[in-house]
């Protein structure tokens, strides 16, 4: 890393997310396959990533909000797009005129989308979300018979095209995830009797993809898997052969010398056990990094892993290299790919009691971001 490059850096391999997609759409099989690019890709950024995954031969891609459609329809994404979490007052109007398929989980969102269908004199394009089992939102099953019912008559009015039902599973376990299938297939006989012939009928998202067939259906939603970060705590995304796409990395900005015993950062949580050289790196928790994985996470730093020293502070953190010769402007890696000797999001997240989801997405603002293609 050169003195010009960024203090902190994310570097982005977009040429992974594209492999990553390719391989799972090989493993996976369904007919459909949406990449999730909510919460800015996962931290990775979602227009570069979202480009990547559809060159990777995803065919769709899902969001949470309007606000993350609508940013990638600004970037001239032109592939189907479905957001699912809104608001009372969310803009069905805007949505429409921008061509985004809305999952709806509720009949007063199944009603306000027809209401903008009908102001623009067009069908809205909407999946309906049911409830299986995670009682987050959702229709709930006792208003299923009543909601797919008032989706049929909307379809019948020409006001919205019911192109998809969806669900989403708790992830607690195979059995628990399979009687969410059995739900979602009790809620698709209710909608077949009220006349629905939805096109897309999905479930399952990175973790039952890639290990409960009878959850993929004909579309999938992948997401923390096509950044090549595992879906389960204690399985590596090589397993399903998945690279990470990110590196998260910094370098050495000060070095010291102290003799044994002595306390480092915040607390003294951490103490010399021998003469020990440290070296002083400009990261901290407010560009992400986990305050729990305080004296317990590694970094690459001189072709070695080496443990954090004591707390990691706001904007940085002491590493311990011992007798190791480091110098300032030398390259620190908190994690990326194993392959290279780093740690990995995963070992991050066990260090944190977290999961690697949360280390790539809560990257903060002054980590900046480069895209490579490799």
């Amino acid at each position: 890393m050169t003195e010009s490059a960024p203090l902190r850096e994310a570097v982005i391999d977009l040429g992974a997310i594209r492999d990553n997609v390719a391989a799972l759409r090989a493993q996976i099989g369904t007919e459909h396959l949406y990449a999730v690019v909510k919460a800015n890709a996962y931290g990775h950024g979602a227009v570069p990533a979202a480009k990547a995954a559809l060159d990777g031969g995803a065919d769709r891609l899902g969001v949470a909000d309007l606000a993350e459609a609508l940013e990638l329809r600004e970037a001239g994404i032109t592939a189907p797009v479905l957001a699912w979490l809104h608001d009372a007052d969310a803009d069905f109007d805007l949505a429409l005129r921008a061509d985004i398929d809305l999952g709806i989980s509720s009949v007063a969102q199944l009603n306000a989308a027809a209401a903008a269908a009908e102001r623009a004199a067009r069908p809205a394009v909407v999946h309906l979300k049911l409830d299986t089992g995670l009682s987050r939102n959702g229709i709930a099953p006792d208003a299923w018979a009543s909601a797919v019912r008032a989706a049929r008559a909307a379809e019948t009015a020409g006001l919205v095209r019911v192109a998809g039902i969806f669900s989403h599973l708790s992830g607690t376990d195979a059995e628990s995830d399979l009687a969410q299938a059995d739900a979602l297939d009790r809620g698709l006989s209710e909608a077949s009797r009220a006349g629905l012939d939805p096109e897309f009928v999905h479930l399952a998202a990175s973790g039952a993809a890639l290990t409960l067939p009878r959850t993929r259906y004909n579309t999938v939603r992948v997401g923390i898997a096509i950044y090549g970060v595992s879906p389960f705590p204690h399985r590596e995304p090589s397993e399903f052969g998945l690279r990470p796409a990110m590196t998260l990395r910094s370098r050495v900005v000060a070095v010291r010398r102290v003799a044994e015993g002595q306390g480092v950062s915040y607390g003294h949580t951490y103490r010399a056990p021998r003469d020990t050289t440290l070296a002083l790196v400009p990261v901290g928790y407010a560009d992400g990094v986990p305050r729990q994985a305080s004296g317990r996470a590694d970094v690459l730093l001189a072709g070695e892993r080496r443990p954090i020293a004591g707390r990691v502070a706001m904007d940085q953190m002491v590493v311990a290299v011992g007798d190791a010769e480091v110098a300032v402007g030398d390259e620190v890696v908190l994690f990326g790919d194993p392959e290279t000797g780093a740690p990995s999001a995963e070992d991050w997240a066990r260090a944190a009691d977290t999961i690697g989801y949360e280390i790539v997405t809560r990257l903060g603002r002054r980590v900046a971001r480069r895209y490579v293609a490799q």
